[in-house]
């Protein structure tokens, strides 16, 4: 746990303060970071991060990068990010409040937004970056199915295979996808926008006004219903959320057999990061893909 005096310190000198700290607690980071709310004599709060378990390289500049990225059009409101090195990242802390009664909806409206002010023609990132401890690897590629077969799918099936037999049933079942993903995927020709990345309720919360606010993002140029992949994995963003997106920018038919595409990425990344408990629902998804 990090000492008042190593905080004060790390601020003085990265953001060049002359503040002292009021006060600091932990806060919730994860199973990688460990966080701390930090007050400030002048008033002013930051979310500090560092890691749990030694450095995970260039993991806090992708972040950062990110958050400026996601902040610049203005339609989600994002923590401002201060800081980055390769142990620490310093961002402005927000107050949570309770989501107004049309939480969903703002979601929705505001990710449609983002990702209509963000496109663009080339798929990737300026660099690679995590989902969660995995790396994920973002090389600018013109062609999104070649984008997605080499540097998600195909990626997490390499992991997968180190770990399991040839024969595997969800190898076979994911080779299989692989080799029709210009069938699956065929009608998506969409642009690259900005996304997220790795957005799921606990990376979503409401500030004293009752809007949104993400966070810890994994983001990436991608298409756009790759969102929704992740938001539809553990919930917490429903069908008016879903409605409100495509009030402003609907989606192309076909949308849903798209979106288990994208779904199957987290759900093998989560596979692969945390075990057994997750396999039956990848091979699920992926052989309801045919």
């Amino acid at each position: 746990m990090l000492t008042h005096q190593r905080i004060q310190q790390l601020l003085d000198t990265a953001l060049e303060l002359s503040v002292p700290i009021e006060g600091y607690r932990a806060a919730i980071g994860g199973s990688i970071n460990e966080a701390y709310l930090v007050s400030l004599r002048d008033g002013r709060r930051l979310f500090l991060k560092t890691h749990r378990n030694g450095s995970i390289p260039g993991m806090y500049a992708a972040e950062f990068r990110a958050l400026e990225l996601l902040s610049e059009p203005g339609h989600i409101t994002v923590p401002r990010p201060l800081y980055a090195d390769e142990d620490f990242l310093v961002m402005e802390a927000f107050e949570e409040g309770v989501p107004a009664y049309d939480w969903q909806e703002q979601v929705g409206r505001g990710l449609a937004r983002l990702h209509q002010a963000t496109r663009q023609k080339h798929f990737g990132f300026d660099t690679d970056n995590y989902l969660g401890q995995t790396l994920q690897p973002n090389t600018w590629q013109e062609q999104w199915i070649l984008f997605w077969q080499q540097q998600r799918l195909g990626y997490q099936l390499e992991l997968l295979r180190g770990k399991v037999s040839k024969e595997d049933p969800l190898v076979i079942a994911v080779m299989r996808l692989l080799d029709a993903l210009d069938d699956v995927l065929a009608s998506d020709q969409e642009p690259a926008v900005l996304l997220h990345g790795d957005l799921w309720s606990g990376n979503a919360a409401a500030n004293t006004k009752g809007q949104p606010v993400i966070f810890d993002p994994a983001s990436y140029y991608g298409h756009r219903e790759a969102e929704l992949g992740m938001m539809r994995l553990f919930g917490g963003f429903g069908v008016h959320c879903e409605a409100a997106y495509q009030e402003v920018w609907p989606f192309q038919p076909g949308f849903n057999r798209r979106i288990d595409v994208y779904r199957l990425y987290h759900q093998l990344n989560h596979l692969n990061l945390f075990g057994g408990g997750y396999y039956s629902g990848c091979l699920d998804t992926a052989r309801g893909l045919f």
